[in-house]
């Protein structure tokens, strides 16, 4: 069995180009670099977006379970380049492609953790699809796959 990685919230950050508000993941763990990873998002009701999603109800959109699946997806990409003071895997994040058969069916609300989970597939050229959930608890709340792609020009840095 490979040795699998864990990056905080410190190593995330180094590694991928998101920032507050759009940095939508806390941990990765049981990271197998360039095959699958889980990863946490822990869902707090100061989330700006439930200012207005909604303001009787907060509810976590689907974008953003998506996006944060795709972070997930970028934290694994990105494990299998060194970290080497130039940039390292936050220059070769690329960018969501598509979205295929996903599938919501829970709400996720403020208090929630979600539990993500990703493995990736196919290769076709500079695009890779990739199996994704998410879940809380027992529940998964999204499920489906993502076409991702690498930033144009990442195998030249």
């Amino acid at each position: 069995m490979p040795d699998l990685l864990s990056f905080d919230a410190d190593r995330i950050r180094a590694m991928l180009p998101h920032r507050w508000p759009m940095l939508l993941l806390d941990r990765a763990f049981d990271v197998d670099p360039g095959r699958s990873g889980s990863g946490i998002k822990n869902v707090t009701v100061s989330e700006p977006f439930f200012a207005g999603h909604f303001p009787a109800q907060s509810v976590m959109p689907g974008v953003l379970l998506i996006e944060s699946m795709a972070q997930l997806v970028a934290v694994i990409y990105g494990a299998q380049h060194p970290q080497d003071g130039s940039g390292g895997a936050a220059e070769r994040v690329g960018y969501l492609g598509a979205i295929r058969q996903m599938k919501f069916s829970r709400l996720v609300v403020p208090g929630d953790q979600l539990l993500l989970h990703a493995r990736l597939g196919t290769k076709f050229g500079a695009l890779t699809e990739v199996s994704v959930r998410a879940s809380v608890g027992s529940e998964i709340a999204a499920k489906g796959s993502l076409i991702v792609s690498e930033r144009p020009g990442a195998d030249a840095a």
